[in-house]
């Protein structure tokens, strides 16, 4: 692991920002923080697009989650932040770049925004916030952004983010709220000497 992706996972997370959002730490002992991830999970939008392996359906459920979050980051396996208003503090949804590889210089990105929180653009913005830490904070060398099939809002998040389609990996991710059936998955990818995209 390279020097600055040592200082990078140092605790604590560092808060990038940027584009009217503040990128910050979940804490899962935050009764306001689980409240706001079992919201996240449970929401049928995001479980339309989305089957984790582990279902979260209550509180308890939704704290063993964050812990679990806050464990791979402490492992410097992940780095998973609360979208918050950079003004307000209001929590918003959440990014993480997730299963870091330090040995191949890369990592993946995944993303969702509370209800109340679409149609401002948020996830386009926390994703640009996201990737110039991965670069330059992780000294990551590629981020790549898959989506399941059909899924045009994220297909459109990537592009304006400067993840172009790169192709569709077949039966790489679980259909809708089972884990015996599989749907394709479109690949994006950005890498470090990609230039930064310009948000209107």
């Amino acid at each position: 692991m390279s020097d600055a992706q040592k200082m990078s996972l140092a605790r604590p997370l560092p808060e990038p920002h940027g584009h009217g959002l503040r990128l910050r730490a979940w804490d899962p002992e935050s009764d306001a923080h689980v409240a706001a991830w079992l919201r996240g999970l449970t929401d049928p939008d995001f479980q339309r697009w989305n089957t984790p392996l582990v279902a979260v359906r209550d509180i308890d459920a939704a704290r063993e989650s964050l812990r679990s979050r806050a464990e791979s980051v402490a492992n410097g396996e992940s780095a998973s932040f609360r979208i918050t208003d950079a003004e307000t503090g209001a929590t918003l949804g959440h990014i993480g770049v997730n299963e870091i590889n330090h040995v191949m210089s890369y990592a993946r990105v995944g993303y969702w925004v509370l209800p109340e929180a679409r149609g401002r653009h948020v996830a386009t913005r926390a994703l640009a916030v996201a990737a110039r830490f991965a670069f330059t904070g992780l000294a990551l060398h590629r981020l790549e952004l898959g989506h399941a099939l059909g899924h045009e809002a994220s297909c459109r998040v990537a592009e304006r983010c400067g993840f172009p389609y790169e192709g569709t990996l077949r039966e790489a991710m679980f259909e809708e709220g089972r884990q015996d059936a599989f749907r394709d998955v479109h690949l994006h990818a950005r890498i470090t000497s990609d230039p930064e995209p310009r948000l209107s």
